[in-house]
C-alpha cells in the first residue's frame, strides 16, 4: 500500500476542528523542550559571540524544526498511533487534525525554520537542521521504525543533532565538543527508550513496531541496555580527561554514570515481576534526569563565567 494510499480516507475535505492546542500537540512539546535545551548548551558553550537577536532566532528555528519533524512525524504515524495506548490521545487519531493538514503544517514549518536559520544566521547550521528533519521523517520514521529493531540506534542520531546545529549556528564551523555532545545524546538515546519499550512491550505489538523487546526478547534486550549505558557513562566522562570540560563536569558525569549503571544492572537482574517493572521504570525516569544534569552543568558553567567575568 503507498503513503498516499495509506492516508486518502483521511484527506477527504471538511471543516477543520482543530485548535491552538492541537497544533502545539502535533509538534511533540515535551521533545521539543529538550530539543531547545540541548541546542541552548550548544550555543552557551560555543566560542565567539553571536549577536543576542540572532542566538534567539537560531534556537527558535531550531525549536520550530523539531516541532516540524514531530508535525511530519505524526502525520505518517496516525494509524499506528491510533493502536497504542501511549499515543492514542494524539490529534490524528483522535480526529482533531487530518494527515493533510499535519503534512501541510510540518512542511511549512519545515520550510520556514531553515530558510530563516540560513538567510539570518548561516547556512551550515541551516543545512544541518534541515538534515536533522529529514534524518527523522525519512530515515527513521518512514525507513527504519516499522522494519527493524534497530531503529532507535540508527533514528538516535537525529535526536543528537540539536546541540551541533547550534554550535554551528554560533560559530559557522564544527568542532570536537558538539560531536561529543552529539555522541552522549546517541548513545543516551537506546537504554532510555529500551527501558520505555520494556514496559510498553503489548503497546507497540500491538503496531507491529519491532521494537527490540518484541523482536529480540526482553532478556537480549536488558544486556543491550546493559551495554550501550556502559558505553554511554564512559563517552560522557571522557571530555573530562581530554580537556574539553572542566571538573564539575568531570565528577557531575560520574555520579550520574553510577546512577546510570547501577539502575541498568538492576534492570538486567530482574527479570520477572514487579521487580523488573519497578527497575525499567526507574532507569527510564532516570535517564531523563541524567541527560538534564550533565546539560545543566555546562549551562551552569556558562553562566558562572559570564558572572564572574562581568565581576572582574
Amino acid at each position: 500500500m503507498s503513503i498516499v494510499d495509506h492516508h486518502a480516507i483521511d484527506l477527504t475535505p471538511r471543516i477543520s476542528e482543530a485548535g491552538v492546542a492541537d497544533y502545539v500537540a502535533l509538534m511533540k512539546p515535551r521533545v521539543m523542550s529538550l530539543v531547545v535545551f540541548t541546542a541552548l548548551v550548544g550555543l552557551l558553550i560555543a566560542p565567539g559571540h553571536l549577536h543576542p537577536v540572532l542566538a534567539i532566532t537560531s534556537i527558535l528555528c531550531i525549536a520550530v524544526g523539531g516541532g516540524a519533524a514531530g508535525a511530519l512525524n505524526m502525520w505518517y504515524e496516525g494509524d499506528i498511533d491510533a493502536l497504542m495506548s501511549r499515543t492514542a490521545n494524539r490529534p490524528i487519531p483522535r480526529g482533531r487534525v487530518t494527515p493533510g493538514e499535519a503534512l501541510a503544517f510540518g512542511l511549512t514549518l519545515a520550510f520556514f525554520s531553515v530558510m530563516t536559520l540560513g538567510v539570518l544566521v548561516n547556512w551550515l547550521s541551516a543545512g544541518l537542521l534541515a538534515f536533522t528533519i529529514f534524518f527523522y521523517v525519512v530515515i527513521y520514521t518512514m525507513l527504519l521504525k516499522r522494519w527493524t529493531a534497530q531503529n532507535i540506534v540508527i533514528g538516535g542520531a537525529a535526536g543528537a543533532l540539536p546541540p551541533v546545529v547550534a554550535w554551528a549556528a554560533a560559530t559557522g564551523s564544527l568542532s570536537p565538543e558538539p560531536i561529543l555532545l552529539f555522541l552522549i545524546i546517541f548513545l543516551w538515546t537506546p537504554p532510555h527508550f529500551w527501558a520505555l519499550a520494556l514496559f510498553r512491550t503489548d503497546d507497540y505489538g500491538r503496531a507491529n513496531v519491532p521494537m527490540l523487546p518484541n523482536v529480540a526478547g526482553p532478556d537480549a534486550t536488558r544486556l543491550q541496555i546493559l551495554l550501550y549505558t556502559v558505553l554511554l557513562v564512559t563517552v560522557a566522562a571522557a571530555p573530562w580527561p581530554l580537556g574539553y570540560f572542566d571538573a564539575v563536569y568531570g565528577v557531575t558525569s560520574l555520579a550520574l554514570g553510577a546512577g546510570m549503571m547501577w539502575l541498568a544492572i538492576k534492570v538486567y537482574r530482574h527479570r520477572n515481576g514487579s521487580a523488573a517493572l519497578r527497575a525499567t521504570r526507574q532507569l527510564f525516569k532516570f535517564s531523563i534526569l541524567y541527560l538534564f544534569m550533565l546539560f545543566a552543568v555546562l549551562l551552569l558553567e556558562v553562566v558562572a563565567a559570564s558572572i564572574a567575568r562581568a565581576w572582574s
